[in-house]
This record gives structure tokens, C-alpha cells and sequence, in this order.
């Protein structure tokens, strides 16, 4: 079973929470690395106040640890691509990330506009041709930064295994969500990332909810039933999850360390009936739009 640290951000000293949530999990930065890419959850335009975003502080606290860690002179590239309502060029500045990299000597790739190499990917049955950034694939590291959130119903939650999808560099990602599951399989296949580290300070239920959550894993199946459960959804309910564990990504059984998973369930905004019905319609509407879009209906 895979390790899964949990900490919480003491006085808001994020870097300390990160750093504790790696120890909880006995990782280390290896001193060779070169170059690093960061995926932060930037799906749109909200602030992370929202918990819909990764807090752009969390990264500068991430990107300190790295350099205090491995070198002053590594390559640090912060990643997103665009997507069919969100343009890059306006989220990194809106959300601060243009402040970011300057003020911490890093580069922002649109990933939407990198070059890209083209590898056919399998999930069970299903065939996928997934365009690979060249930043993705020339990293020496790769870490990824999601969010806990609700979604739609299909999915249940969007974690570390969704964020990655992110990475896809083609903007109208909703010709993926026929096959969304098998999709964000696929995608955390062809670009498999090496650490991942939760900001759950703020995270997004039927309210913004301030759980200060630091939680980190090298394994992304994990991490993602970990924070399914601290979002009160059974990660056995999730077929992404099932799917990337039966395809080798990682385990959905885990062994948590430091704080528990209890401590931070109990008070993530969790929806109740009346959201979850409402969740189910929605859901509804999205697949009857999909399949017009798709000459489905």
C-alpha cells in the first residue's frame, strides 16, 4: 500500500506544512535535477479564496523548497493549458501567477501553445492519441498541485489524477467527456507525474471551507482516494479510479500518516440530498448538450 502524508498549515507557514507532509512519507529531492515542472489547478478564472485554484502563495512556497533543497539555478516552469472557456494568458495574470514568476525567476508555459510529440495511449478497450507537451516530457521532475473538489456527478470529485488531464494541450477538452474516466486514465499514462502535493487549505464543497490541509503521496491513485474519503464520496464509486489502479497508475488502498483522514472529513463542506439531486440534473444537461455538440441527439 502506498504512503499518504496529511498535515495542517500551522500560522500560515505553508512551507513548513509542505515540507512536513513530504517527511510524513519519506521523500526526498534528489540533488541532480535539472528542471522542474509545476501543475498548479488553474480551470478557471476564480481565486483560490474560491478553493476552485491552487493558492499562488502555495507555489511560491513550494518553488522556496525546492531551491533550498536542490539548487538556486534549477529550471522551475509553472504549467497550465487552455481550455474551451479559460485562456492561460489571462488566468496566469488574474490569479496572480504573472506576480508569481516574476518575483520568483520562473517561467509560465501555455502548454496549449508548447510543442508537442503525439503517442497513441490504451485504456482497456478505448484508444487515445494524447498530444505530450515538451516541457512535460523534458522534466526531471514533475509535480502536480491539485485541488479537492465536487464535479460533475459522472466523476464525483476532481483531484490529483484530474488535474493532470489539465496537461492535455488541446483547449476544447469537452470532446474527452464521452469517455472522461478512460480519458483522464489515459492522459495520467502518457504523462505520468512524480510527486503530488494537495493545497488543501481552502477546498471547494457546497461552500468554500478553510480546512488548512497539507497532504502529499508519490502515488496519484492514493492521493485521490485519500481526499475522496476526506469528501465523503466511496472511492469505489469512482470509475477513473478503479480504472487507473486496474491500469497500473497506483493503489486505491493507502496507509495515512500524521493527522487523520477523520480529523478533516468532518468538516469538508460535504453536499447533502438536495445538492446531490441537483448535482444529478446537472449532470443530465451536460450529457443532453454533449451529445447535440456530438450530433448525438
Amino acid at each position: 500500500m502506498s504512503l499518504v502524508g496529511l498535515t495542517e498549515i500551522q500560522e500560515n507557514l505553508v512551507k513548513q506544512a509542505i515540507l512536513k507532509s513530504l517527511s510524513l512519507i519519506n521523500y526526498s529531492f534528489e540533488r541532480n535535477i535539472k528542471r522542474i515542472v509545476i501543475k498548479p489547478n488553474l480551470c478557471y478564472y476564480w481565486d483560490y479564496s474560491t478553493g476552485q485554484t491552487t493558492d499562488p502563495l502555495f507555489v511560491a512556497a513550494l518553488i522556496d523548497l525546492l531551491r533550498e533543497k536542490i539548487s538556486k539555478d534549477i529550471d522551475i516552469a509553472i504549467a497550465e493549458s487552455d481550455a474551451s472557456a479559460m485562456k492561460c494568458k489571462y488566468a496566469f495574470r488574474f490569479l496572480n501567477y504573472e506576480k508569481i514568476a516574476k518575483e520568483y525567476d520562473v517561467r509560465l508555459v501555455n502548454l496549449s501553445e508548447d510543442e508537442t510529440s503525439i503517442h497513441e495511449v490504451a485504456v482497456g478497450t478505448e484508444r487515445f492519441q494524447i498530444a505530450i507537451p515538451r516541457t512535460i516530457t523534458e522534466a526531471d521532475l514533475r509535480i502536480n498541485l491539485p485541488k479537492i473538489k465536487y464535479t460533475m456527478e459522472e466523476i464525483k470529485i476532481t483531484c490529483a489524477l484530474k488535474n493532470v488531464f489539465g496537461c492535455n494541450p488541446y483547449p476544447q477538452k469537452f470532446k474527452y467527456h464521452s469517455k472522461l474516466s478512460e480519458a483522464i486514465v489515459a492522459i495520467n499514462k502518457a504523462m505520468p507525474f512524480d510527486l503530488c502535493i494537495i493545497d488543501g487549505n481552502i477546498v471547494s464543497g457546497v461552500k468554500p471551507q478553510r480546512l488548512g490541509l497539507v497532504m502529499a503521496s508519490v502515488d496519484p491513485v492514493a492521493i485521490d482516494a485519500a481526499a475522496a474519503k476526506i469528501a465523503g464520496v466511496n472511492p469505489k464509486k469512482i470509475k477513473y479510479l478503479q480504472l487507473a489502479a486496474k491500469e497500473g497508475l497506483g493503489n486505491i488502498k493507502f496507509v495515512e500518516r500524521g493527522l487523520h483522514l477523520a480529523q478533516f472529513a468532518s468538516i469538508y463542506p460535504k453536499k447533502g440530498l438536495k445538492e446531490k439531486l441537483m448535482g444529478k440534473a446537472y449532470g443530465l444537461v451536460i450529457k443532453m448538450k454533449l451529445g447535440k455538440r456530438l450530433g448525438l441527439a
